[in-house]
């Protein structure tokens, strides 16, 4: 590893792909259950109407995240004309993500962890198994209406084969079975490879260019862009879980406000994160208008920026952070514009340390060279 790169990550000590999509690609080395995950992962007949999979927006080339064509900074649901409300959050390294908790702070409460940008499913298996039912997803009707697709699927066989072949008698176990399958797929080293240019650098296999090299350094320094106070790693931890570049922690940030989304048009209406409309209010106030923060990898692949993917670029994404609290935020009622944090935020980065800190962040795109799992 290069010196300037070992200084520059020595600022984060202590703070805390794949592309197959056929079913016959790029199978070897899957479990059974593994491969029936996968299979029900990238299968489109699935949804109401057929054409929407999982993989449509976990797409692979995307990073495991995008927006199935939508053009508003959220995806389309499966019929392609019912926009959905907020950006896809990425697939990737999720298995990373702890169980959602609430822990008492004095008179407030920390959030953190948990599946979706509001934490609402517990695990993956939690996950997995709710965009089917969702309006704005997969849309199907019921459980068995599932059952009857994934039997009518052609690789019903290896359901059976792997839990039984009485498993399509009983919907509600089948579902259990294929969400169980999905969560071991999104758990194979294809959604966690650490292939990205920087995991080779630190393996001292590849060289940061000068700009990246200097955005690594903005992002560390707690004086300048302070991005690990949220997004954090550790360079020199053989723990993959401590190079995930997020603290699975929740923020109002301020974002602004996204009039592309249809549910947006209502002057009224808010996407308040822990507080709704997509998960029970959480009791503390504090923590209305918050969501998670997400892990970085992969993110110069996403195609929108925020939980409501109001900006289309990386770098309008990053210069939002530089300057957050410097204009109106406008996707928060005011009456709780109070709980926007301000406290924990870049600090002055100008133009060119904004070019410096989104080069960086291209780094952890997955995909450059080898795996670098780290060895705990």
């Amino acid at each position: 590893m290069h010196a300037n790169l070992i200084a520059a990550c020595l600022f984060a000590i202590g703070l805390a792909g794949c592309t197959d999509k056929s079913s016959g690609a790029d199978e070897s080395g899957l479990s059974q259950l593994e491969l029936v995950g996968k299979r029900v992962f990238f299968d489109t007949a699935l949804s109401n109407p057929p054409g929407q999979s999982c993989g449509s927006c976990h797409d692979p080339a995307s990073g495991f995240s995008g927006n199935f064509g939508g053009t508003a900074g959220v995806p389309l649901a499966a019929d392609r004309l019912t926009p959905g409300l907020r950006n896809t959050p990425t697939a990737s390294y999720a298995r990373f993500t702890p169980a959602f908790t609430l822990t008492s702070l004095g008179t407030h409460q920390v959030a953190r962890g948990g599946q979706f940008l509001d934490g609402r499913a517990a695990t993956l298996e939690d996950q997995a198994g709710m965009p089917f039912f969702s309006t704005g997803e997969m849309n199907l009707a019921s459980v068995a209406q599932l059952s009857e697709r994934l039997a009518a699927a052609a690789y019903a066989p290896l359901i059976r084969e792997e839990f039984g072949a009485e498993i399509f008698s009983d919907p509600q176990q089948l579902l259990h079975a294929v969400t169980r399958a999905i969560a071991a797929f999104e758990r194979t080293d294809r959604f966690a490879p650490f292939s990205s240019k920087l995991d080779n650098a630190l393996a001292g296999d590849a060289a940061l260019s000068d700009l990246e090299q200097e955005g690594l350094r903005l992002f560390v320094d707690p004086l300048k862009g302070n991005c690990t106070a949220c997004h954090a790693f550790n360079a020199e931890s053989g723990l993959a879980s401590e190079r995930i570049f997020t603290d699975f922690t929740y923020h109002a940030l301020g974002v602004p406000r996204n009039d592309r989304i249809a549910a947006n048009a209502d002057p009224a209406f808010f996407d308040l994160g822990l507080c709704g409309p997509k998960r029970a209010r959480v009791a503390d106030d504090a923590l209305c208008a918050a969501f998670k923060v997400p892990t970085l990898r992969n993110v110069g692949r996403k195609q929108a920026f925020m939980h409501n993917g109001v900006f289309g670029t990386l770098r309008d994404a990053v210069a939002f952070h530089a300057r957050r609290g410097s204009g109106s935020p406008l996707d928060v009622p005011a009456a709780m514009r109070a709980s926007i944090d301000l406290a924990v935020r870049p600090y002055g980065l100008d133009e060119g340390e904004i070019d410096a800190v989104t080069a960086f962040l291209r780094t952890l795109d997955d995909g450059f060279g080898p795996s670098r799992i780290p060895p705990k």
